[in-house]
């Protein structure tokens, strides 16, 4: 059987396949007070019913102020968890395992009020230019992470990610490009990663299952972080017991990047050799031929799609096809699944 098609199990959880839906804010919370609404348990259910192995719910935020935006969901109240127990339950009963990414936007928070980041440094001249984090709001965004996982728990999630990349909060703090800081998390790269650091020791105090953070392994600018740099703060990641890293890349600052299919895969590849690590590659992989010459060579371990699924929720199903495959319908679609 194709690789894609196999199982994988990382940390006690077993996914039915490698395919991973990966986490993309839907932007439909209209009442804007975090909350699920029938848009996201449609959105979500039917890419369970299409066969994904693990769906990544989009980003969520764990402080009212680190939205990205107004409609974002939110995790930051126990009255969120009610609507997230419910797609969590639409998503498991078709078969798919549930993670969910705890979120902080800093300074590209676009939601009413102060915003905050590491420095008072604007992403560009849309944005507003942030607070600066004092070290108590570092210890109350901390805690708020914290609280997060112990409301993802409650909900039914099998897995969690902390979003560290795409240039919100906490890769702010990562990179020297948006972190001025002087004090204990500015300067030297232990430092910077110091956040992060204290962010998976409080979740992991309270979370026993697998833990993804995703990185952007490339800041495509001079003075920034790249992959190799990164090495430094994966082993570090791994020796707190974070499972796997999803690797992307890019958004911190503005700059100019060359996308193409697979563009990111080489960054998974060097983090996974490198490191030991397991890693998932992300970025316009839309074949399942393509996503099965990452995991053959060894590249990553597991393969994140995004807009594809948004384009095809069915995509297990057209990759089966591809790869010669044949996998199991959901029993109501029997009739039309032939391959």
């Amino acid at each position: 059987m194709a690789k894609l098609f196999k199982p994988y199990t990382i940390r006690g959880m077993e996914m039915k396949n490698r395919i991973v839906m990966a986490p993309m804010c839907m932007y439909s919370s209209h009442n804007l007070n975090g909350k699920v609404e029938d848009w996201h348990k449609i959105h979500y259910a039917t890419r369970a019913v299409g066969q994904v192995g693990l769906i990544i719910v989009e980003a969520t935020a764990v402080l009212p102020e680190g939205r990205i935006s107004d409609r974002d969901l939110g995790i930051w109240s126990d009255d969120h968890v009610e609507g997230l127990s419910e797609i969590v339950r639409l998503m498991k009963q078709h078969g798919a395992k549930a993670g969910i990414q705890l979120a902080h936007a800093g300074r590209k928070a676009t939601v009413e009020g102060d915003i905050y980041a590491p420095s008072a440094i604007r992403f560009n001249e849309q944005y507003k230019t942030p607070v600066e984090m004092s070290l108590a709001e570092i210890r109350e965004t901390v805690d708020a992470f914290k609280q997060g996982a112990i409301r993802a728990k409650k909900a039914g999630f099998d897995c969690l990610e902390l979003h560290a990349a795409h240039g919100y909060l906490i890769n702010e703090f990562l990179t020297p490009l948006a972190n001025k800081r002087e004090d204990e998390y500015g300067g030297p790269s232990e430092n910077r990663y110091r956040i992060l650091r204290e962010i998976i020791d409080a979740v992991r105090s309270v979370w026993e299952g697998p833990l993804f953070v995703r990185i952007s392994a490339e800041d495509y600018s001079d003075g920034g972080m790249t992959t190799s740099q990164y090495i430094e703060m994966v082993n570090w990641m791994k020796s707190q017991d974070v499972d796997l890293i999803d690797v992307s890349s890019g958004a911190v600052v503005p700059a100019k990047i060359d996308a193409f299919p697979g563009y990111q895969v080489p960054f998974a590849e060097q983090i996974r050799k490198e490191s030991g690590i397991a890693t998932g590659a992300v970025g316009l992989i839309t074949t399942g031929l393509q996503a099965e010459e990452i995991l053959k060579n060894g590249r990553a371990d597991v393969v994140l799609l995004a807009r594809e699924l948004l384009r095809n929720p069915y995509w297990a199903y057209s990759a089966a096809k591809e790869l010669g495959v044949t996998i199991d319908p959901p029993k109501q679609y029997d009739r039309g699944w032939i391959f």
